[in-house]
């Protein structure tokens, strides 16, 4: 005859069924806990403070806040960057980078770079005027890049 298992494992028989009964007592408490719930859920179902929210609007809540709103700012500011300096400009120009309060503006060439530089104290203005949020300490612009004329054949 084989001995009782408790005794075969070594184990105290007589803390066996406190330790089984535990951990069913818990997972009635959390099924209790669940079913509460979910009836009270039913219960507050259309009252005041819980309509649901539109996507957009918790969207605008989470993307106001921290890092994600200069981040928005600046993809504006690359989007509608003929909006900021005219089509003409915009056509020759493009944002290249911003980091720590310093907007970098790559141009096609020496010449339209020239152009740009003269028109910094413009495009201050006009950035922060429409792009609140997006704090610009500074406005660099640079010459072309290599691979950068390329992009605009491409783009042509």
């Amino acid at each position: 005859m084989r001995p009782p298992i408790a005794e075969a494992l070594h184990l105290d028989a007589a803390k066996l069924p406190a330790e089984v009964f535990e951990r069913l007592s818990r997972r009635g408490a959390l099924l209790k806990d669940r079913r509460r719930r979910e009836e009270e859920s039913l219960e507050n179902f259309g009252k005041p403070g819980r309509d649901p929210a539109e996507l957009g609007s918790v969207m605008t809540t989470i993307a106001g806040s921290g890092v994600w709103a200069s981040n928005l700012k600046l993809a504006q500011l690359r989007n509608h960057w003929d909006q900021v300096v005219g089509p003409a400009i915009a056509q020759h120009s493009a944002v290249a980078d911003f980091r720590d309060g310093i907007l970098i503006i790559r141009a096609e060439s020496t010449v339209w770079a020239t152009q740009l530089t003269y028109l910094i104290p413009q495009l201050t203005e006009t950035i922060r005027r429409n792009l609140k949020g997006l704090t610009i300490n500074e406005i660099r612009v640079t010459g072309p890049a290599a691979g950068y004329t390329r992009k605009w054949a491409r783009r042509k």
